[in-house]
């Protein structure tokens, strides 16, 4: 691997990465690849230290007792607050909004510290949120509708440094009735939406993969079977 090799950190896959959500990195590789940019994937377990020199990062969901493994193994090893401190972008899915909140609560009502990358706290909704999300972004640099499942029982309110990352159009999203979704804070963008996210949402990829390359824009890419699942994708959000 070159100095000029994009590093695209998949953190946790071991723990976090319960809905396939490791797709994430895939798709940030591939893309970036099919612009003649080399990049790997460089998985980090509970068996390592987490680096704060890599390009990018991508966290995925998880389940209550691995949620805590995470917790605890990103506040042994805080690499990934130094990484989002100095800049570089950092993709949350799902459990991993919060853990990287300041607290979060468990199905049997334990609050777990998180890291506090998030200006936010989870608590548990009345029911689960399960199905199509939705929803219209409401920050700089992303315009096309953004679609994903969701499937959730923390409901995640955000405080007065974080914002969100879209307005719900379909489904529920962050859970707390004020019809947003998601999280953004600096470099570090968070969403309740699987699928994997980034497969379904090639404007969020590039958004992130620019921002890893120190650019404005890249090079756009023509892939009809992309744009076909969008609109697969979007219609089945319509008629849910």
């Amino acid at each position: 691997m070159s100095e000029s090799t994009l590093r695209i950190g998949l953190v946790l896959p071991d723990v976090m990465g319960t809905y396939g959500d490791g797709g994430n990195a895939l798709v940030l590789r591939q893309r970036a690849r099919m612009r003649g940019i080399d990049a790997e994937i460089i998985q980090i377990t509970l068996d390592d230290e987490v680096p704060d020199s890599l390009d990018v990062y991508t966290l995925g969901g998880a389940e209550d007792y691995a949620q805590r493994l995470a917790t605890r193994h990103l506040t042994r090893f805080p690499g990934l607050q130094r990484a989002a401190d100095a800049g570089r972008p950092v993709l949350a899915i799902c459990a991993a909004i919060q853990v990287l909140g300041h607290w979060y609560e468990t199905s049997a009502g334990e609050r777990v510290d998180g890291i506090s990358l998030f200006d936010l706290t989870t608590s548990p909704q009345e029911s689960r949120s399960i199905g199509e999300l939705v929803t219209d972004p409401v920050v700089d640099g992303l315009t096309a509708p953004l679609s994903g499942f969701e499937n959730h029982r923390g409901g995640s309110t955000l405080g007065d440094d974080a914002r969100p990352l879209a307005r719900v159009r379909h489904g529920v999203g962050n859970g707390v009735g004020d019809g947003t979704e998601g999280v953004v804070q600096g470099s570090v963008i968070g969403t309740y939406m699987h699928g994997p996210a980034l497969a379904r949402n090639p404007e969020l990829a590039d958004h992130l993969l620019a921002r890893a390359l120190g650019t404005d824009s890249l090079a756009p890419l023509d892939l009809p079977e992309v744009e076909r699942l969008r609109k697969e994708r979007l219609a089945v959000g319509r008629r849910g």
